[in-house]
């Protein structure tokens, strides 16, 4: 009988310790030089792609438990990058992200739930030009690992890959120019996709 007791308090033991550990997710720090906040949108009959230099947050993840991962993740609208300088100018004005009144882009998620092997559906709320909205990313963990270059420590990094479609109207970014036999300049709907590379929290 104190045999059996023993097993069961040992038993009652490691699964407390399993369920603690299971509690308790690796929190990620975002690298903004080997991370790509990036849009795309169409301009005419093509589409125009631009990303965002200046993004700072954390992941918090664990891929045993959705309920455990949290992301909360700004970035800064000055950094906006097209590759040319007027249309960057223009984006920062009124007529579109006011980054005078509203600096920052900021994102942080409210539900995640799985979506397959590695993948997952991010909710979250997207805040831009001082609106925030409800939106769904379709997102991949690449991988994590300790990683060392020619003996040397890099440190421990993981990977992170998710895309979303957003009306830029929901955000009251309206401006347009009507075409002369139909339609419009700028269209409504913009792609985003972000590429994440992060190091592990100390």
């Amino acid at each position: 009988m104190k045999l059996a007791t023993r097993l069961l308090t040992a038993l009652i033991a490691v699964a407390a310790t399993a369920s603690f550990a299971a509690a308790a997710p690796t929190t990620w720090k975002i690298d903004p030089v080997h991370t790509e906040v990036g849009f795309e949108v169409r301009h005419f009959f093509a589409k125009v792609h631009g990303v965002f230099h200046e993004v700072e947050g954390t992941i918090a993840f664990d891929p045993a438990d959705t309920s455990a991962v949290k992301i909360d993740a700004t970035v800064q609208v000055k950094s906006i990058d097209t590759g040319n300088p007027k249309r960057d100018g223009h984006l920062q004005s009124a007529d579109f992200f006011d980054a005078e009144k509203n600096p920052t882009l900021t994102f942080k998620s409210t539900k995640v739930a799985r979506a397959g092997k590695d993948k997952f559906k991010i909710t979250g709320d997207l805040t831009m030009r001082g609106v925030t909205k409800s939106v769904v990313f379709d997102a991949e963990f690449l991988g994590s690992s300790a990683v060392s270059v020619g003996g040397q420590s890099w440190g421990s990094k993981a990977g992170f890959s998710a895309t979303t479609v957003v009306n830029r109207k929901d955000f009251g970014i309206n401006w347009n120019k009507a075409l002369d036999n139909g339609g419009v300049m700028v269209d409504d709907n913009v792609t985003i996709v972000l590429n994440v590379e992060a190091d592990k929290a100390q």
